[in-house]
């Protein structure tokens, strides 16, 4: 599946095969994906890679991304129907996109996903969300949000979903996707970076989602979701609530 992944890249690169610079003050969105681009993205997702998981398989989807300032530079949402779409997955979205690429460089590229250990209680950084909440006076109705706002809106996510964006091989900004699992999220957004043609240096898998179940306990694992899938294979399914 990874084979399919860097395949996606390569041919979907032109795409944005526009010149375009990766400027040192993050002041634009040159080589990122426009709106309309990041809509198609969204839609096209589902269908690559195989199965996505989660409860909707990665087809209602918030998408937004930021520049390498955390400006807001594209949102879109994949369903014909904006309201269709969870409603609360638009500030989630733009959250997510803002803590892939604040947490992430040149040489460290660090997705949501790895992040959430790190952040829970016990943990070295526990508190994090604290430091930089989201601000809700950008918010707009679904029916309008697909215009860029161009501000920071901030906003700290660490469960799966968010991921950074490189561009010969600098860090150029974030993806943030939600509207299902954190698991089917992550999916969804590893998939459209690919497509974007906008991975980092060490390929489409280098910050993907960890499982202990699967990959062994570490500081970088994330829990399962229901019907979680990765790059196609099925993983599990998050463990049901017990005493209580």
């Amino acid at each position: 599946m990874s084979r399919v992944l860097l395949s996606l890249s390569v041919l979907s690169v032109v795409i944005f095969a526009a010149p375009c610079s990766a400027h040192s003050d993050g002041s634009d969105c040159d080589c990122l994906p426009s709106a309309a681009d990041l809509k198609n993205l969204l839609r096209n997702a589902p269908g690559s890679g195989g199965e996505a998981g989660g409860l909707f398989h990665g087809t209602r989807m918030w998408g937004a991304v930021v520049n390498r300032s955390g400006q807001i530079c594209a949102l879109a949402v994949s369903t014909d129907d904006p309201t269709q779409a969870w409603p609360g997955s638009q500030a989630i979205a733009k959250s997510k996109a803002y803590t892939a690429n604040a947490f992430s460089l040149d040489v460290l590229p660090l997705s949501t996903a790895r992040l959430y250990t790190f952040t829970q209680p016990g943990h070295s950084l526990w508190s994090l969300g604290q430091s930089n909440p989201f601000n809700p006076r950008f918010l707009a109705p679904p029916i309008e949000a697909a215009e860029a706002s161009k501000k920071i809106e901030g906003g700290l996510i660490f469960f799966g979903g968010g991921v950074p964006l490189y561009k010969i091989g600098k860090i150029i900004g974030g993806l943030g996707v939600s509207g299902d699992t954190s698991c089917t999220d992550h999916e969804i957004a590893k998939r459209v970076r690919a497509a974007a043609g906008l991975n980092p240096p060490g390929g489409p898998l280098v910050d993907d989602i960890s499982y202990s179940s699967v990959d062994g306990a570490s500081a970088f694992t994330h829990p399962l979701c229901i019907q979680t899938y990765r790059n196609g294979s099925f993983i599990g399914n998050e463990q049901p609530a017990t005493g209580y």
